[in-house]
């Protein structure tokens, strides 16, 4: 595996990379709280298989570019980084799967750019207007689950409580909330280190105090049809996300699979991590 780091648009995204370099290209994108190691899982597999694979710390994370507003973290402005990040590498069309926010970007692009796209793998969050919805006609089941975005919205005090206790909120709160043991030791300390970047803490959640920012500039769109081939991979014990959520996004697009892992929750891609790599090698395949 290679890494690098590209200009993407004046921010610049530290990327890892793998696989022949002639192979078609595959974008993988994290969500919160992770970095590119996010897909440690996939990326050889994805890679043995023949694709190029293309895993970036998205803005605001790990090593990348961490702008300061928190307009900055619209998800018009995400999807233009990966934009700017296939181009830069010479690419017009890409395949694309996204996790958590990862999937709201993808989401995102499937949308607003699908000629860049030839189809996008989605994993646990729904578009973001489903989700929006769920919240506006008072989901009661969604709102309970949704209650920590609010406790990031305050400047600098989550900052400080996270820091203060060595991140350990974030390890309890989200990492634990998978299935018991798919997280080693190993895996905490590298989150840890991530998290410790400067000003990687703020940007990680810069991605949260922007959904009002984005809601507005969405506010006038219809409710989209999402016209690329999509597979949206869902494990059913998510803890922050409502099962419900997942067929409604799956509504809204003319060509899709959905398969739902029982015996998973949000982090499915490490909780069933080969039946993920099989899923998405066969998806991309098509």
């Amino acid at each position: 595996m290679d890494h690098t780091t590209i200009n993407c648009g004046g921010v610049n995204l530290h990327v890892a990379l793998a696989g022949p370099s002639e192979g078609d290209p595959v974008v993988l994108l994290h969500g919160f709280p992770e970095f590119w190691s996010g897909w440690r899982h996939q990326i050889e597999p994805l890679a043995a298989a023949g694709f190029r694979v293309i895993v970036p710390d998205q803005r605001g994370y790990n090593l990348s570019d961490k702008p300061p507003q928190v307009t900055d973290y619209t998800l018009d402005l995400l999807a233009g980084d990966i934009l700017a990040l296939s181009r830069a590498l010479g690419y017009e069309r890409i395949r694309v799967a996204g996790h958590d926010w990862g999937a709201a970007v993808t989401w995102e692009l499937a949308e607003m750019h699908p000629h860049c796209l030839h189809c996008a793998a989605i994993i646990n969050v729904p578009h973001s207007r489903v989700f929006e919805r769920a919240l506006a006609s008072g989901n009661l089941a969604q709102m309970r689950k949704s209650l920590y975005m609010m406790a990031f919205q305050p400047p600098g005090l989550p900052e400080k409580f996270l820091r203060q206790r060595d991140f350990t909120p974030l390890v309890n709160g989200f990492l634990r909330k998978s299935v018991p043991g798919t997280f080693t030791p190993e895996d905490v300390a590298a989150y840890r280190e991530a998290w410790s970047q400067p000003g990687a803490l703020t940007g990680m959640l810069n991605w949260y105090r922007a959904t009002r920012a984005g809601m507005r500039k969405r506010a006038d769109r219809p409710m989209p049809r999402i016209t690329v081939p999509v597979s949206i991979l869902w494990g059913e014990k998510d803890a922050f996300v409502e099962k419900s959520l997942a067929q409604a996004s799956a509504d809204l697009c003319e060509e899709v699979t959905l398969t739902f892992f029982p015996d998973a929750g949000h982090f499915v891609q490490h909780e069933e991590p080969q039946a993920i790599s099989r899923r998405l090698i066969q998806f991309f395949q098509q």
